[in-house]
């Protein structure tokens, strides 16, 4: 059998301990070998494929474990939907052109509207696992976010993890008053800002939300809980504001903490050994969109030790040049917050995450840009889904801070 073998050249490779200056050996998708710089001739066959990365930095494809993108690109405005396959492809090009390879696209079980209503949440989920078996450029995971309130879901919830069709599942609790809508009307804002709801629905929204609440059978959330673990899907909590809560949902059995709300939660979630995940507009921005905990603080503190795109893709990677660049963080120690840490906790490190011998070859070429970072070429298995090349550039010292 003839391998396919691709060499990498000219290349800082960015690995679990540092940065160095090389060459990188893929055969069959898979990295075989990291070669010291000028090392690399005596590992050239006539017929390797041949890539020089132009002294680009190669580090993991990016690890998404939260991303809102996929309703973003579905539901672009209130009331306004775009074909389910159509989002779904143009996303991915989008994803490949931010240096993200494994997207866990978050669906929202809320019993909402729009994207957020029930049946459209299992079409779209049935429509990933199809289309991702068709056709795909990234590796696509699925994310199922139970609201608590959505007491009809839970059905649902468990079919869904029943026919293997969720990859993690996080349980949230968005009633008002609480969690991330501690303050007065900030969740009759988001509805209407969000999804154009008003008037009557507005108010039976809120009103069915707050009822339901009462009524939740917080012992059949457990044994939902420990049912996906026994399937082997990794269970997250999400907007953690105590430490009761935090304990609550340790007892469930989560091992991930997402966007605590303040950083007595995102302190205790640490301590407690949960990965604390942050939200890459909010280190970009400075400030939580919803008056939260700042991330950079949780990082600063120590506390959070991984970042997903939240509802931006395309500001991952900007939060990891900034915290290299702006807060003095070894770039490597940076990028495994978006690489090696979530997929050591989501159960695919084994896999993807690291430049390391065995791993795939899921790869991202970054050039920096008066300190700008672009993706210059993403790879997955070894092969090239995305390549960008300006057809202009002048060289000018720009600061975008």
């Amino acid at each position: 059998m003839i391998s396919n073998r691709l060499l990498i050249n000219n290349a800082q490779i960015v690995t679990l301990s540092g940065v160095q200056e090389g060459s990188l050996i893929i055969e069959d998708g898979k990295i075989v070998e990291i070669l010291p710089v000028g090392n690399n001739e005596t590992a050239i066959n006539s017929k390797d494929e041949i890539i020089d990365a132009e002294g680009c930095y190669v580090m993991p494809g990016l690890i998404d474990m939260h991303s809102d993108a996929l309703e973003k690109e579905i539901q672009p405005r209130p009331n306004t939907f775009f074909p389910l396959h159509m989002s779904f492809f143009e996303l991915e090009k989008k994803l490949a052109g931010c240096g993200v390879t494994t997207i866990y696209h978050s669906l929202s079980l809320a019993d909402g509207v729009g994207v957020r209503d029930d049946a459209m949440v299992v079409d779209v989920i049935e429509h990933i696992v199809k289309l991702r078996e068709e056709r795909a450029m990234i590796h696509h995971r699925v994310h199922l976010r139970y609201e608590v309130t959505n007491l009809i879901g839970m059905s649902t919830v468990k079919n869904l993890i029943n026919t293997k069709q969720i990859d993690l599942l996080s349980i949230m609790d968005h009633t008002p008053g609480q969690g991330q809508f501690t303050e007065k009307d900030t969740y009759e804002n988001y509805l209407v800002k969000t999804y154009g709801v008003r008037d009557e629905q507005l108010r039976l929204m809120v009103e069915t939300l707050k009822s339901n609440s009462k009524l939740i059978e917080w012992e059949q959330i457990r044994d939902m809980v420990q049912h996906a673990i026994q399937h082997d899907i990794v269970v997250a909590s999400h907007d953690d504001d105590t430490i009761e809560k935090v304990d609550l949902m340790i007892d469930y059995g989560v091992t991930i903490s997402e966007f605590p709300i303040n950083l007595t939660a995102a302190q205790y979630s640490h301590e407690q050994k949960l990965l604390v995940v942050v939200g890459s507009p909010n280190l970009v921005r400075g400030v939580s969109h919803s008056n939260n905990m700042k991330a950079i603080d949780a990082i600063k503190a120590g506390y959070s030790d991984a970042i997903c795109s939240d509802y931006l893709p395309s500001s991952m990677l900007p939060a990891v040049f900034m915290l290299h660049q702006k807060e003095n963080m070894p770039l490597h120690q940076a990028v495994a917050m978006v690489t090696a840490n979530p997929a050591a906790k989501l159960g695919i490190g084994d896999r993807v995450g690291s430049i390391e011998p065995g791993k795939m070859a899921d790869l991202v070429f970054v050039k920096l840009h008066n300190g700008y970072p672009l993706v210059h070429r993403t790879l997955v298995n070894g092969e090239t889904i995305y390549y960008a090349k300006p057809f202009h550039s002048q060289a000018k010292e720009i600061s975008y801070a």
